[in-house]
């Protein structure tokens, strides 16, 4: 039977800690966070409130060049490095210098002895040069890696967000544990042939957005924190009238720019009607039915992407996007509105990230037996 001993973890842009979540033992298991890191100081606010007093403030880059500056050792080394460098979003992303620091990550790697690394990251990351110098790197210090592309929904979350992650281990090939199995699925045919196979591998149905905040009120009032959970979060804005007649003329459930440009033109902005092509979550309405689109960093800006109630006329608070990515009620955000819609946009879904730990567990123990 597997020892019940902690593993010891360090999550290097850590960000609020919804990595360092899945890891914990709310979702079952056996890790212990030593260390964490990030340059955002409302983020390491948050983490330290949910996790205790070893989150740092600071750039990994200049920490690392403090001799003061200790590494402790840790059995895991966890991180998601700036995305911008890699996003198709991002125009400058030839030159990023964001795209580079996988490195400083394996330096924490290093000086922590750790037996398994896990890296987070737009999908973009995986066709990049850096991908390959990092896998050359990785090499170098005897870690076998394993890369794959993971829908968020299909661990549960309730939001279909594609991310990449690559995991090294020291101890075999990790492709023995990762990909993690799928628990859900938006196929029919594969929940029909999962629930007559009878070999215990029952699939469940993607969780929907109805799922994650259908119980919730309308909010009503723009107050931030003066209630308890899960209403501290779950605050209005203070739309223009202009804004209100926009979300009025596309009430039906998947609606977007394009349908404001076809019903309602008078009310369609100027740079919309010149722009015929592009995304059609821009100013969309989501499906009560399905999970959720990729919940970003400004989820209360329609004009963001798709982040219109099902039916009422408003925007997501940040209670509603938090559960979007799967962020239990109990976990506390501190900052701003704005830093912690950051928080909330940034974050790793805690729920694929704990698919993610089950992965890295099932690593770790089998080093255990084999040594």
């Amino acid at each position: 039977m597997p020892s019940a001993k902690l593993f010891r973890l360090i999550d290097v842009f850590s960000g609020a800690g919804g990595m360092t979540l899945g890891f914990a033992p709310l979702f079952g298991h056996r890790f212990a966070p030593v260390l964490a890191i990030d340059c955002d100081k409302s983020a390491i606010a948050s983490y330290t409130t949910n996790f205790g007093q070893h989150g740092v403030v600071g750039d990994i880059v200049d920490l690392l060049e403090q001799k003061k500056f200790k590494v402790p050792k840790a059995q895991v080394v966890i991180g998601g490095p700036p995305c911008q460098g890699f996003s198709l979003l991002n125009r400058n992303r030839r030159n990023d210098p964001r795209k580079h620091l996988w490195i400083p990550f394996l330096e924490v790697v290093r000086r922590a002895k750790a037996d398994v690394f896990v890296i987070e990251n737009v999908p973009q990351l995986l066709n990049s040069p850096e991908h390959a110098a990092l896998r050359r790197a990785a090499d170098k210090m005897q870690f076998r890696l394993q890369a794959a592309k993971l829908c968020s929904a299909d661990y549960g979350v309730p939001q279909t967000r594609w991310r990449a992650f690559i995991v090294g281990w020291k101890g075999g090939d990790p492709a023995q544990f990762f990909p993690p199995p799928r628990t859900h699925s938006g196929v029919v045919e594969e929940l029909s042939l999962a629930e007559i196979s009878g070999n215990g591998n029952t699939i469940k149905r993607w969780s929907s957005v109805r799922d994650a905040i259908g119980d919730l009120p309308s909010p009503i009032s723009t107050d931030f924190g003066s209630r308890g959970p899960p209403l501290d979060l779950h605050f209005g804005r203070r739309p223009t009238a202009t804004s209100i007649r926009r979300y009025m003329a596309i009430p039906c459930e998947g609606m977007n720019r394009f349908d404001l440009r076809r019903i309602a033109p008078e009310l369609t902005p100027a740079c919309w009607i010149k722009k015929k092509s592009g995304g059609s979550d821009l100013f969309g309405r989501l499906w009560w039915d399905r999970p959720a689109a990729t919940i970003r960093t400004q989820f209360w800006k329609p004009e963001k992407g798709r982040y219109l109630h099902p039916t009422e006329h408003r925007a997501l608070t940040h209670r509603e996007a938090a559960r979007l990515q799967s962020f239990p009620d109990s976990f506390r955000f501190c900052g701003s509105k704005i830093e912690i819609g950051r928080q909330i946009g940034n974050a790793v879904p805690p729920l694929l990230a704990a698919a993610i730990a089950s992965a890295v567990e099932a690593m770790l123990f089998a080093s255990q037996k084999r040594g």
